[in-house]
């Protein structure tokens, strides 16, 4: 565990595809998001819920607002982790119920900016990335297709690593996901 990382569950958007809450969806005799909450807690100093409360944990805003996806979810725990005096934040969706922990400790050991280039919420972050990164959403359009939100495209803008998973990794979006 490193007391200087902040574990962030990425868990504030619609499910649109899902249907439903898919947060909440059991998999394998517990809700989706206690998955990904255990995957990071080894490893972080604390972990919190950005975009929904949830569990007991710590909730946190989006910023600079709503809507923008998990990029946004991303810019308001960098915010809140700079903040409360961490270094960093490890990012997670929670529709990522099955992340080893292998390619965690991968990802925290290769240092600075690092993604998971198969599923770039699962990622290592600096808080100095924040306030440009709310400086790069201020204005944007919930949805809008100009690339600003993605959140792979601001990894390779910012010069970020991108690390391959050991595998398939499971990333739920709609119910025929769950059940594969």
């Amino acid at each position: 565990m490193s007391p200087r990382i902040l574990g962030a569950l990425i868990a504030g958007g619609a499910a649109s595809r899902f249907g439903s809450d898919k947060a909440l969806a059991p998999w394998r005799g517990r809700v989706m998001i206690g998955w990904a909450a255990d995957a990071l807690a080894p490893w972080c100093g604390r972990v919190v819920v950005v975009g929904r409360a949830w569990g007991g944990l710590p909730s946190v805003a989006d910023l600079p607002s709503p809507g923008l996806g998990p990029l946004g979810g991303i810019a308001g725990a960098l915010a809140h982790a700079g903040a409360e005096r961490f270094d960093a934040v490890m990012t997670i969706a929670c529709d990522m119920p099955d992340v080893p922990g292998a390619l965690i400790g991968r990802l925290l050991a290769a240092g600075g900016s690092v993604f998971c280039a198969d599923a770039p919420i699962l990622g290592v972050w600096p808080v100095t990335l924040g306030p440009a990164l709310v400086e790069r959403l201020a204005g944007a359009t919930p949805g809008a297709k100009d690339g600003r939100l993605s959140i792979r495209r601001w990894a390779l803008d910012i010069g970020a690593t991108p690390v391959p998973a050991p595998g398939p990794l499971a990333n739920v979006n709609t119910p025929a996901d769950l059940v594969a």
